[in-house]
């Protein structure tokens, strides 16, 4: 079966709030993530097969040269077979147009895939828990 990738494409929010619960391991939400990418980001990738969202990653910005991967999820039964690249290098390729530099923060355990597979850089970093 075909899976399809599309920048900036109509998603609605009980399929991307579900994807999130799975992807996070928490009850789903009725967040209004539609609205919040239409402010908020640069773009957004959505991987569907069958008419199914089966991927989503956002793409946050500030506005300028910076882009920040945020929630690069998949369905777990489609996991280690190549969307969660692919939604990554559609997502890389749509903010080059206009940015500098793509980040992303992950836990050690996502290491491998997004410096490995997706061929992000280490760096140093910071973060304060709010």
């Amino acid at each position: 079966m075909t899976t399809t990738y599309a920048w900036r494409a109509a998603f609605g929010n009980g399929e991307v709030n579900a994807l999130h619960a799975g992807g996070f391991n928490h009850p789903a939400s009725d967040d209004d993530r539609w609205t919040q990418v239409n402010k908020h980001s640069l773009g957004w990738v959505c991987a569907r097969r069958a008419g199914r969202l089966v991927g989503f990653v956002n793409v946050a910005w500030d506005g300028g040269i910076h882009a920040f991967l945020l929630d690069t999820l998949v369905t777990t039964e489609l996991q280690r077979q190549g969307v969660g690249t692919r939604l990554v290098a559609v997502a890389e390729s749509r903010a080059r147009a206009g940015c500098r530099w793509l980040h992303v923060d992950f836990t050690e355990q996502l290491r491998t895939f997004y410096v490995d597979a997706c061929g992000f850089r280490p760096t140093n970093a910071g973060l304060i828990a709010l």
